[in-house]
Order: C-alpha cells, then structure tokens, then sequence
C-alpha cells in the first residue's frame, strides 16, 4: 500500500464517518442525556463493534458471506428490528427535563448498547468485505496493510465521535424545557426507524 493509497482512504473514510448514520446519533443522544464524559463506554461500544466488523474483514468475512448467502439477510433483518426498537424506545420516551437528577446507567450497560448499534448495520459489512479490501495491495504482506487500514479507520471514527458528543452536549443545553426534550427523542427516533426501515428496503 503506497502512501498515495492511504491518504485516499484517508479522505474516503473522513467522508464516510463523518456522514450522519446509526452510530454517530446513538453517540449524540448518549452525550445529550449524559453528557460527553459519561457517554464515553457508548462510544467504546461502537466503536469496538466496528473494529470486529473489519478484523472479521481480514480474516475472510467475504468469503464466509459468499458461502452462506442467506447470512447476509439474517443479518440486514436482524439490525433492522433493532433500528426500529431504538427509535420506538426514543420515540415513547417521556421527554423528561435535562436539569433534573437521573439515573446513569452502568458503563457496561452503555458498551453493550453501543455495540448492539455498531454490530446491527449490515453496511457496515459492506464496507468491510467490498471497500476496504480494495485498498490493500495482495503483492504485499496483507495483515500489516489491514492493521494499518483498521487502526487508521479507528482514529477517524474517534474523532467523529468527539465532534458528534461535544455537540450533544452542547444541544443538552437548550433541551430543558420538556416539551423541547420530547420533541428531541421523537425527531431521534424517527430518524433510527427511518434508518430501519431503509435497511429493510435495501436490497444490498
């Protein structure tokens, strides 16, 4: 992998990250109800998610997903239910007021919500099996090349999540009022059972 090379992944996946999807909302409405700092393991959640996603990549994902080819449509169903069950969980809730007391809940709890958002998205393995193989050059040792690509990714998705939560809990300013805060997790909502319901149309 030439220089080159890497600096074009650079610039595809600063694009891509830094798209709003499923990821970045979860992390923004964490930072907005908890603040940046407590937020923190949502974010190690998604972000651990995505990394088993493309180690999977170099150990041969493509390839288990071409000899089980109903896999991937487990999987697209799968995340789907669970987009919608994020948004219908966001859409009911009670829209209580940001200034008053609440329940943190344990950072193990918040990793595995993480996770179950980061792991849910079947584009995700889109990207693994079709995208980021293209950057690795096969007349070189591959596992230094993919190490390199999955930590640069890595780096990247932090930095997106930084901006992501900062401005959470910027916006957490102004959701005190509670008819504003119920009008946040309906939008949020929304837009988590919009991404379900697109998974569903996909016919990747």
């Amino acid at each position: 992998m030439t220089l080159t090379t890497w600096l074009l992944f650079v610039a595809a996946v600063a694009m891509l990250c830094g798209t709003p999807g499923p990821n970045m909302l979860h992390v923004m409405t964490r930072s907005v109800a908890l603040g940046w700092r407590r937020s923190m393991p949502a974010m190690a959640g998604c972000l651990s998610a995505l990394v088993a996603i493309l180690t999977a990549s170099a150990a041969g994902l493509a390839a288990m997903l071409a000899a089980v080819p109903g896999l991937f449509g487990v999987l697209r169903y799968a995340g789907a239910a669970y987009l919608l069950y994020l948004g219908i969980r966001a859409w009911r809730s009670h829209g209580a007021p940001l200034d008053l007391p609440i329940a943190v809940p344990a950072g193990g709890r918040l990793f595995r919500d993480g996770f179950l958002v980061g792991i849910s998205n079947p584009k995700a393995l889109l990207f693994a099996t079709a995208f980021l193989p293209q950057f690795v050059d096969h007349t070189r040792p591959q596992p230094v090349q993919f190490a390199i690509l999955v930590a640069t990714f890595a780096a990247i998705e932090c930095l997106w999540y930084a901006v992501y939560a900062l401005g959470g809990a910027s916006l957490a300013r102004y959701l005190t009022r509670p008819a504003l805060r119920r009008t946040f997790d309906r939008v949020t909502g929304g837009i988590f059972m919009g991404f379900g319901v697109a998974l569903l149309a996909s016919r990747v």
